[in-house]
């Protein structure tokens, strides 16, 4: 393996949405050098921070059409039955939803759960409540996108959370997306919630760990499982 292979399997990409705020902490941390020189060693660490939390490395994703896809990187907060958001267009009756809640460690690059064309995005202002409570659907910012997928329309929804203060989103209605696929990036912590077509079995349990375009929430034409956890 070349020289220029090693560096290009050790570094994992800066998302471009990061470059300005690692900027930001890089210039910070020369003011708190000139201040006082021992706080330059706090700012570097927020710096490396800043730059670990912007990354967005590649990922090996699943493509079958019976598999849905994380959306996130993050823990499973939850799986059950609730009502989609309205604004969303899937109707009053309870869907199956999945809920990836992402703290400010982890990587924060949003990819489509399924391939199939964009219906809608619809984007809402709200509250920042803490993520990771279930009235954060409804209360909260966020910005959801309906796809048309094989199986039927998939809603994700992005959530901000108590920290994060900005939701990005450049996928467009309309347009066709694959299984995978980035189309977006929450700031500084949050969650995604992924509503599930008619016939999805869940395969993750609440507190399950899952890999953003690569862990399987949930599979058509499977028998339902048993949500069962095992800590070990």
């Amino acid at each position: 393996m070349s020289l220029a292979d090693t560096v290009r399997r050790t570094l994992v990409p800066i998302h471009r949405e990061g470059y300005p705020f690692i900027a930001g902490f890089v210039v910070g941390t020369v003011v708190l050098a000139l201040i006082w020189g021992p706080l330059f060693w706090i700012g570097l660490i927020l710096t490396a921070w800043c730059v670990f939390f912007f990354r967005d490395p590649e990922r090996v994703t699943p493509v079958d059409d019976r598999f849905v896809v994380s959306p996130a990187d993050g823990v499973v907060s939850f799986v059950g039955p609730a009502v989609p958001p309205r604004e969303l267009g899937l109707g009053a009756v309870e869907l199956t939803r999945v809920s990836v809640f992402m703290n400010v460690f982890n990587c924060h690059v949003n990819r489509a759960p399924v391939r199939g064309r964009i219906l809608r995005v619809d984007y809402r202002p709200g509250k920042f409540l803490n993520a990771d409570l279930d009235k954060a659907s409804e209360e909260n910012e966020r910005n959801g996108l309906v796809i048309d997928g094989p199986h039927g329309p998939l809603a994700v929804v992005q959530v901000a959370g108590l920290v994060a203060r900005r939701i990005v989103c450049w996928a467009e209605a309309g347009a066709d997306i694959s299984v995978g696929e980035r189309f977006g990036i929450i700031r500084f912590g949050s969650r995604l919630d992924v509503y599930l077509p008619a016939g999805a079995a869940p395969r993750v349990a609440v507190g399950q760990t899952s890999v953003g375009g690569e862990t399987v929430l949930a599979e058509f034409g499977g028998a339902p499982a048993a949500p069962l956890v095992r800590v070990s």
